[in-house]
């Protein structure tokens, strides 16, 4: 599969990570020294760094990585390069991957998720069109290499079901989401994060879209379900 849209250059790239970075600081999306934003270059990968707050990221901050993993500039990797890597070899239309601990989507993997390929029901059509299925990842401590391996074997899985996914849920810590621009990913966390507070703040719970209502969905707008 070839990449969804033409690449911008490094220096250009660095900026709009760095753009998305701070807008999802500045919203709530990241706290602290929480997160991670990836996004693959011709010739390697760009990755925010350890330990750094979003909101205040310099693009010359920005690790710059090689295709064998190995660190070319910058500050010292995030410790997520091992799944984002992953993540990138397993799906090749992903140009930028995020990592947030958005506090609802955590809120609902401590509450109890609906099932292990769907965190959380169809329940607006918003959430079928621009997200799509997010598979449960078990609980493993941040950084553990061995998350990589579970996350490509759910992108796997689903694209064999005919549902390829553009996110994972990672128990007890957050999404992984990822798209053809930093912006793109950007949208489909808010699209995620959003679902999953209107689930936890209905009561009672609502019903999903019909299955009728799945399949216009798909015929007018290739909603992946």
């Amino acid at each position: 599969m070839t990449m969804l849209m033409p690449m911008l250059d490094e220096l250009e790239l660095r900026k709009e990570i760095c753009r998305v970075a701070r807008s999802l600081f500045e919203r709530g999306y990241v706290h602290a020294t929480a997160g991670n934003i990836s996004a693959r270059l011709a010739d390697g990968f760009l990755i925010t760094p350890s330990d750094a707050c979003l909101g205040f990221l310099e693009p010359a901050d920005i690790a710059r990585i090689g295709v064998d993993g190995a660190q070319l500039s910058g500050a010292r990797a995030s410790k997520a390069l091992v799944l984002h890597r992953s993540i990138y070899e397993t799906d090749r239309t992903a140009a930028c991957v995020i990592h947030t601990h958005s506090t609802s989507l955590v809120a609902l993997t401590l509450s109890g998720v609906w099932t292990r390929d769907d965190i959380v029901l169809p329940i607006t059509p918003y959430f079928v069109m621009k997200v799509g299925h997010v598979p449960l990842i078990e609980y493993h401590r941040p950084g553990d290499p061995a998350v990589g391996s579970l996350v490509a074997l759910a992108i796997v899985r689903m694209r064999e079901r005919g549902t390829p996914i553009r996110a994972v849920m990672l128990d007890r810590l957050g999404p992984n989401v990822w798209h053809e621009s930093p912006a793109a990913a950007m949208a489909v966390l808010e699209e995620l994060e959003e679902t999953a507070r209107l689930w936890l703040n209905c009561n009672p719970r609502p019903e999903p879209l019909t299955a009728a209502q799945i399949d216009e969905l798909r015929r007018h707008f290739g909603a992946s379900w």
